[in-house]
C-alpha cells in the first residue's frame, strides 16, 4: 500500500504481489525487482539467508530426470523465442514480452505461481536461485535460462508445490516420458486452454503484435514451415535427459503444417485468457498498418506504383486505417478482429475491381488500348498493360507453386533424431539410423538426384521484380494514366461500373465464412488476383473473398442505403 511508484511499462500505480513475494503491475502484468519485506522473529539474530526454497528434482537411472509437459513447452518458445531473434526481432520479445505472457499463462491455468496447483500438478518456476545475499543487487531473472537444455542443477519449485509435485512424480505414468502427459491428455481441451504446438505460435505472435514488429501472421507461418522457426519435430532438440515417447509423442510431435486460422483464433483466444490490456496502438508508421501493407504486397504482385493512392483512398474512405479499428483489445466482442495481411490484400483486389473491373472483358479492352498506345508513343513512362502483366505473374507463379508442392511431397516427417528408450537399446538404433542414412546417399549417387543444399535465407519477399531486367517483367513504374480521368480536380477511373461478390453477407457461424466463393462462380481474372495473393499469404482463397465482401459492404452498400433514405425523404 505504500508503494506509489508508478509502472514503468503503463505508468499506473495497481501494485499486488506474487506468490514469490515480487512486486507485479496488476494492469499490464509487469514484473519488477522489488519484494515484500517480511518481518519473522522465527530467524537467529545476525543471520542471513543464502537460498529459497530449493526444489529438487528426482533423477532416475541412466542420468534421465523426471519433466513436466509445460518445461516441455517452455523448451519449444525459448527455441522458437531465439529463432525469432536471429530473424532480426528485437531481445526485448522473448526477456520481457513472451516470458510475461508465458508466467501469466501458467498462473491463469494454475499450472505455476498460484497458490494451489492444478490436478496434475506441474512443477513451480516462480523461485530463483537465490544463493547470493538479499541485499545484493541481482539482474533480473529470464524465464527461459530455466530450461533444461542450460541449466546444470535441478529447477527450484515453489515451497507451495513441494509435497503436490512428490504426490505426482510417484504415480508417474508408464505410458509416457513426461511424469503428466497421460493426465496432460486427460484434460478438456476448452479447459483453461491446454497449450499445444499451434498455441505456441499463437504465443509468439501475440508478442511479435504487442512489439508492433513487422512480421505479419503468414509469413510467421511461412517461415515455420521453411524450417527456420522449430516447429515440426522440434522434440529433437530436448536434451538427452528428457526421454520423450508414448503420449508425449501426441503432444510434442507435429505431422500437418500450422493453419493460419487456427493460429490467429487461439492467438484472441489466448489474449482473452490472460486477461491482457488493450495492445499498443497500430498507427500510420507501423509496418501493420494497412497503407504499409498495401505497399508491399503491391510491389511483390509487381503491380503499379500508382495504385498505392487509391489503396490510400479506400482505407481512409472506410475508415480502416484508425488506431481504435486496427488495435486488439483482448476479450472485446464489440470490435472486428483485424487480420492484418488478408485485409491489405483485399484492398488491393478492391481497387484492381474498381480500376479494371476484373470481369475478363473490360480489362482485356484496356490492355489491348494501352499496349496500341505503348507501340506509338515511346516517350515517357509505358501503360500498364494488365494482360502482359498476366502473361508474366502466371508463369512465376506457375512455378513458384509447382516448387512448393515438390517441396511438401519431399519433405521427411520423419525426424532426424532417433527415438530409443533404454540405454541398451541407444547403441542399437543409432546403428541403424546410421545404415539407412549410408544407403539413402548411395541410392542418390546411383540416381543423380541432386543433394539438398542449405537453407535459403528468409526472405519477407517471395517474388522479386527489379526495374533492371532487360525483358520488361517489372511493372512498378508503369503508368494508370489510360485508365484515368480528371473529375472537379481528381482523378477517378473511366470504368463507372462495379460487380459485388456478394450482395449480402452470411453469418458465418456454421460455415465460417461471410461469403460463399466457388472458383467457377466468378470471373477468371478475379479467380487468379485471389490465387496470386492466396499463394503469398499462404491461404485459402475463400478467407480472402471474404474479407474483399467485407470492404465492399463498408464501401458501396452504405452509398446505396444514404441515396435509398435520401430519395425517401424527396418523395
Amino acid at each position: 500500500r505504500n508503494f506509489d511508484k508508478p509502472c514503468a511499462q503503463c505508468s499506473e500505480v495497481n501494485w499486488g504481489v506474487t506468490d514469490g513475494g515480487r512486486f507485479y503491475c496488476r494492469s499490464c502484468h509487469n514484473v519488477i525487482e522489488r519484494t515484500r519485506e517480511v518481518v519473522s522473529t522465527d530467524f537467529i539474530s545476525n543471520s542471513r539467508v543464502q537460498s529459497v526454497s530449493r526444489g529438487f528434482r528426482k533423477r532416475k537411472e541412466n542420468g534421465i530426470c523426471e519433466w513436466y509437459v509445460c518445461e516441455g513447452f517452455q523448451l519449444v518458445l525459448k527455441k522458437q523465442a531465439e529463432a525469432l531473434e536471429t530473424l532480426g526481432v528485437c531481445p526485448q520479445m522473448k526477456d520481457e514480452v513472451l516470458w510475461n505472457f508465458w508466467r501469466r499463462y501458467l498462473q491463469k491455468s494454475k499450472q505455476a505461481y498460484c497458490n494451489r496447483p492444478s490436478g496434475e500438478a506441474v512443477k513451480a518456476l516462480s523461485v530463483y536461485d537465490s544463493s547470493t545475499d538479499v541485499g545484493s543487487e541481482q539482474e533480473r531473472p529470464n524465464l527461459f535460462d530455466l530450461s533444461l537444455s542450460e541449466s546444470e542443477g535441478d529447477l527450484q519449485t515453489d515451497c507451495n508445490f513441494a509435497s503436490s509435485s512428490s504426490r505426482v512424480s510417484e504415480n508417474t505414468s508408464v505410458c509416457s516420458g513426461s511424469v503428466d502427459g497421460s493426465l496432460y491428455l486427460m484434460r478438456n481441451q476448452k479447459e483453461k486452454l491446454r497449450m499445444t504446438m499451434p498455441m505456441t505460435l499463437s504465443l509468439c505472435y501475440m508478442a511479435l503484435l504487442w512489439l508492433r514488429e513487422p512480421i505479419t501472421l503468414s509469413e510467421l507461418l511461412r517461415f515455420t514451415v521453411e524450417g527456420h522457426i522449430p516447429y515440426l519435430n522440434v522434440f529433437q532438440h530436448f536434451p538427452e535427459k528428457m526421454r520423450i515417447y508414448g503420449l508425449d509423442l501426441k503432444i510434442f510431435c507435429v505431422e500437418s503444417w500450422p493453419v493460419y486460422e487456427e493460429v490467429y483464433n487461439k492467438m484472441h483466444e489466448l489474449a482473452a485468457f490472460l486477461d491482457l490490456p488493450r495492445f499498443p496502438d497500430i498507427t500510420e508508421s507501423c509496418f501493420l498498418h494497412p497503407d504499409m501493407l498495401c505497399m508491399k504486397y503491391l510491389m511483390e504482385a509487381n503491380l503499379p506504383d500508382e495504385l498505392h493512392n487509391w489503396t490510400c483512398r479506400v482505407v481512409k474512405k472506410i475508415h480502416i486505417g484508425e488506431a481504435d479499428f486496427l488495435t486488439l483489445v483482448p476479450g472485446n466482442k464489440s470490435t472486428r478482429k483485424v487480420k492484418y495481411d488478408v485485409l491489405a490484400v483485399a484492398v488491393i483486389i478492391v481497387v484492381l475491381k474498381i480500376l479494371f473491373l476484373l470481369d475478363d472483358h473490360y480489362e482485356w479492352l484496356l490492355s489491348d488500348f494501352a499496349e496500341e498506345r505503348n507501340e506509338n508513343n515511346k516517350e515517357g513512362p509505358p501503360y500498364f498493360e494488365i494482360k502482359k502483366w498476366y502473361k508474366v505473374i502466371k508463369c512465376s507463379l506457375d512455378a513458384e507453386e509447382k516448387k512448393l508442392d515438390e517441396e511438401k511431397a519431399k519433405y521427411l516427417w520423419r525426424c532426424d533424431k532417433p527415438l530409443f528408450y533404454s540405454v541398451q537399446k541407444k547403441a542399437k538404433v543409432l546403428k541403424r539410423r546410421q545404415m539407412v542414412v549410408n544407403l539413402q546417399n548411395q541410392f542418390g549417387k546411383l540416381s543423380g538426384s541432386v543433394q539438398p543444399t542449405e537453407k535459403p535465407k528468409p526472405s519477407s519477399f517471395q517474388l522479386r521484380w527489379s526495374e533492371e531486367n532487360p525483358d520488361g517483367a517489372c511493372f512498378h513504374g508503369h503508368s494508370l494514366e489510360g485508365i484515368l480521368q480528371e473529375k472537379c480536380g481528381l482523378l477517378t477511373s473511366m470504368n463507372p461500373d462495379y460487380w459485388l461478390c456478394t450482395q449480402k453477407l452470411c453469418n458465418g457461424k456454421e460455415c465460417g465464412h461471410v461469403a460463399h466463393y466457388r472458383d467457377v462462380d466468378f470471373p477468371q481474372s478475379y479467380h487468379f488476383v485471389l490465387r496470386l495473393f492466396s499463394f503469398l499469404l499462404r491461404i485459402q482463397p475463400s478467407y480472402i473473398h471474404d474479407e474483399v465482401c467485407v470492404i465492399e459492404q463498408e464501401l458501396f452498400n452504405k452509398n446505396r442505403c444514404k441515396e435509398r433514405k435520401y430519395k425517401r425523404l424527396k418523395k
